[in-house]
């Protein structure tokens, strides 16, 4: 397994047994399907279907076969299986991809409860995200993509060790970036950059509240608000006051009586954006902080996690309060941030996911943005990954490596 890097938190198993904090869940938006991994897992080849077993590597078996993992329902953690079946080939106009990096981000952690929004059905192989080399081209796909390295966006699919995509969906990564710490700012970082600035429209000398700042996509968040000029004041455990702290912003203790208060007292006059990825009766306080001209961008539901019924109420009361307000004559918005909007023009997303993934990669190349990654595991310790991303307790993003000792 490889060593974290100087400045990582390199999180222990034993957290994961922890009391989970909402301050550092993160969630992507509203999920959509679209690649073929995403729909109902292909047929397993005979006895090749095993429950998660940590002694599995996938190295000695890259060239031979994919291993993926597989979500065969709602399970726990330990319940994910390992998969092993023939590698499909890419047809025209795709790529196969050699899967260096892949992370758990909030969505997996609601699909393994059955409650994203849009899953595919069970059991399907989860994934948002990847980074990783073309090993392989279709018919007339460009020759010249094999050997390089990519980032990509999949909703689903990408916790394997080989995936096939259509080679338009490909981000090139710059040349030196670690393929882990480019994984951490590809759903996270476009997450963060797309809400900044295209829905807060944040500018140097503003001021915005950021929940969870410790989080993959709250830490990100402080980092791009700072690199713009803004202030930030950031919300996280007492645990996490100095990272948070080192990150740039004022810390504020999410547990403390007298949060509100104390955020009153650090902008007395509001703040120009709030970005809210907890939901629930809280993002109330979260509105009344948000100043004349100012905006709350909602974008999760962390508080109703594990909240049983229908997963579908949390995120239409969340959106029903949220069009109250943008209605009040109160000079104040709030939206909801979506990943997805604009998909179903699939040139122009495409366009755009590689301008701003392309902007936010260039930010950490040139220094000015740093993911944190809480801990680098094997795919074959997926359990224990996905435990520690829900434990709450670490700093960054749970990072998956499916090719640990090449």
């Amino acid at each position: 397994m490889n060593r974290a890097r100087p400045g990582e938190e390199e999180a222990s198993r034993r957290s994961a047994c922890a009391p989970p904090d909402p301050s550092a869940a993160s969630v992507p938006g509203t999920p959509d399907r679209t690649h073929r991994p995403a729909g109902p897992a292909p047929r397993p080849t005979e006895n090749t279907m095993e429950p998660h077993d940590p002694s599995t590597t996938a190295a000695s078996t890259a060239h031979r076969e994919t291993v993926e993992v597989l979500l065969p329902g709602t399970v726990s953690p330990e319940g994910l299986e390992i998969r092993r079946r023939t590698p499909d080939s890419p047809g025209p106009g795709e790529a196969a991809v050699r899967v260096e990096a892949t992370g758990v981000s909030f969505a997996e952690q609601q699909m393994r409860r059955g409650k994203y929004f849009d899953q595919p059905p069970f059991p399907f192989v989860p994934g948002y995200d990847l980074v990783g080399t073309v090993t392989e081209v279709g018919p007339g796909t460009d020759p010249s993509l094999v050997g390089r390295r990519y980032a990509a966006l999949t909703k689903t699919g990408a916790w394997t060790t080989r995936i096939v995509l259509p080679a338009a969906d490909l981000v090139p990564v710059p040349e030196g970036v670690d393929p882990a710490e480019a994984e951490a700012l590809v759903v996270n970082g476009v997450t963060a950059h797309r809400m900044l600035h295209r829905l807060a429209r944040v500018r140097a000398g503003d001021t915005v509240l950021v929940l969870g700042a410790n989080g993959g996509v709250g830490s990100l968040l402080v980092q791009l608000a700072r690199h713009a000029g803004a202030t930030v004041i950031g919300t996280a455990s007492a645990r996490h006051t100095e990272a948070v702290r080192a990150l740039g912003a004022v810390p504020v203790d999410y547990r403390d009586p007298d949060l509100h208060t104390r955020i009153r007292e650090l902008a007395p006059n509001g703040v120009r954006a709030v970005f809210d990825h907890v939901g629930g009766p809280g993002i109330t306080a979260s509105f009344a902080h948000v100043a004349r001209g100012g905006t709350l961008v909602s974008y999760g539901t962390a508080a109703t996690r594990d909240v049983p019924g229908n997963p579908m109420l949390p995120v239409l009361k969340l959106f029903a309060r949220l069009l109250w307000w943008n209605a009040l004559p109160n000079g104040r918005g709030a939206h909801f941030f979506n990943l997805w909007q604009g998909k179903r023009h699939p040139e122009r997303y495409r366009r755009d996911l590689a301008r701003d993934l392309g902007t936010v990669l260039g930010l950490h190349a040139r220094g000015a943005l740093t993911p944190r990654i809480a801990a680098r595991l094997p795919l074959s310790e997926v359990a224990a990954a996905m435990a520690l991303a829900e434990s709450g307790t670490v700093v960054g993003k749970v990072v998956l490596l499916p090719h640990p000792r090449s």
